[in-house]
């Protein structure tokens, strides 16, 4: 068959890609092209929000290709512009399946088949996708085989079918790798300079299942680790055919099997890869020596969630780590002179403002050289989600906003609008000061990390504040 993969179109003006500057391709679509092209199906992958299209280019590139089936991404800011789309690809192909696959349909699969599409793909989506195709392209859309397909959803005759889960991939190195021909890999930039920079999934999973955050929910609870064999040959086939020479992992632990970790750095140096790569961890899942390891051997950047500087919300959180534990790794990096990044969430719903003051003062105290703050974010699948649900603690239902940088929810001491001047204030606290200005500045990274905070903050009440902070460094001021 021939199938189109897609993000949704008109995405690139939603605050998730509008504020990092940042554009990486869809690792997620790329990975389902490739095992679809293993087993003999042509596959074409439009990239809307990189290559910035709107409703009717977007259509114009589709009726190009002449689709046999239509896979949509979404993720939960781009559902209201993935049900337009459906709506309209119904018209324009009427014969056409149309699947949705991604974190938010797999949750709220109701909502994805009530606004036109076909079928729901519900977490990973390789093998299912590729089952999928193949019963299309031999039975056409005939729903009573459906029902044997593991991990999809679909409506039949007004009610909706959710089939068995499908097991978890255990072994990732049998996957091949993501199919980077398709899109335009020098389209992928960081802080919008021309870098030659790949993506890299080297593990998927997260025991932990923090009651904010959708990995555990979706990739399951436990880490499924790639070889480092196999990460270093896609690296070095990276290297070789697009002289890639930096690597942005998107794990959200890397270092949590530090045999994999020691392996890698191993493996790296005996192939001679001249490479700088960045990594998420947990303050809890490195020490010392590997920290060095990693900023001796081309990590650029390490990246933590702290998330709270309250313990006790650390703890209701399912965070699983200490205050404690953060200010020796924070203290570690400066030691060694290496180059970190702080996550902190402001708006737990049992918070009171001083909470929030505490968490900026904590961050402030680590003093990382990038502090991201957002605001919390009920995201579908998670505890939270429900918690705030039954807690009638949302405040606005459209997913557009749901991108940690708006407030769309309030707490029990605290309103949207209220979580909104502490987002404001954090960065206003944290950033406009001389000394990490100064050191920043020494190092020549401030202005792209001023970049990364009013990047074209247009739309929101809560960016259009964060820029007026910091419009006036831009002029020296």
């Amino acid at each position: 068959m021939k199938v189109l993969l897609t993000l949704p179109p008109e995405i690139h003006n939603l605050e998730i890609y509008r504020v990092t500057g940042m554009k990486a391709p869809p690792l997620g679509l790329l990975s389902i092209a490739a095992v679809l092209e293993r087993y003999g199906h042509k596959v074409e992958v439009i990239d809307s929000p990189t290559l910035q299209l709107d409703f009717n280019s977007w259509l114009s590139n589709i009726k190009a290709i002449k689709p046999d089936l239509i896979g949509i991404s979404i993720q939960t800011p781009m559902a209201p512009k993935a049900y337009k789309a459906v709506k309209i690809l119904k018209e324009e192909f009427p014969g056409i399946p149309i699947i949705a696959g991604g974190t938010h349909p797999s949750v709220m699969v109701e909502e994805a088949l009530r606004e036109g599409f076909d079928i729901v793909v519900r977490g990973e989506g390789e093998y299912t996708t590729l089952e999928l195709v193949n019963y299309l392209e031999n039975k056409g859309f005939e729903k009573s085989g459906l029902s044997d397909i593991a991990g999809i959803a679909f409506n039949n005759y007004g009610k909706v079918v959710k089939t068995k889960d499908r097991p978890l991939i255990q072994n990732l190195d049998e996957l091949p790798w993501p199919a980077r021909h398709l899109v335009d890999i020098n389209k992928y930039t960081l802080f919008n300079k021309d870098i030659n920079i790949a993506h890299i999934m080297a593990s998927r999973g997260c025991p932990y299942g923090c009651i904010y955050c959708i990995t555990s929910y979706y990739w399951g609870r436990r880490y499924r680790y790639r070889s480092a064999q196999n990460v270093v040959d896609e690296i070095k086939y990276l290297y070789e055919k697009y002289h890639t020479k930096t690597i942005v992992f998107t794990d959200d632990e890397f270092t949590a099997n530090w045999k994999f970790v020691r392996d890698f750095i191993d493996l790296i140096k005996k192939n001679n890869l001249d490479i700088s790569f960045s990594c998420g961890t947990r303050v809890d899942l490195i020490n010392k020596d590997l920290m060095k390891l990693l900023y001796d051997n081309g990590c650029n950047a390490l990246y933590f969630g702290v998330e709270s500087g309250s313990q006790d919300t650390l703890n209701k959180i399912g965070k699983r780590i200490t205050i404690e534990q953060a200010k020796k790794v924070f203290s570690w990096a400066k030691e060694l002179k290496g180059f970190t990044t702080g996550s902190f969430i402001l708006g737990f719903p049992w918070e009171t403002i001083d909470d929030m003051k505490n968490t900026i003062d904590l961050a402030i105290k680590l003093d990382p050289n990038y502090a991201q703050f957002t605001a919390l974010t009920p995201y579908p699948g998670t505890p939270l989600y429900d918690f705030a649900v039954n807690n009638n603690l949302i405040v606005d239902h459209n997913w557009e906003h749901y991108t940690t940088v708006r407030p769309v929810m309030r707490g029990f001491n605290f309103t949207t609008s209220d979580l909104g001047k502490m987002i404001v204030y954090a960065y206003r606290k944290f950033y406009v000061r001389f000394g990490f200005m100064a050191r920043e500045a020494k190092a020549g990274r401030f202005f792209d990390l001023f970049k990364i905070i009013t990047k074209n903050l247009i739309f929101s009440p809560v960016e259009n504040k964060i820029k007026k902070v910091f419009e006036p460094l831009r002029w020296g001021q």
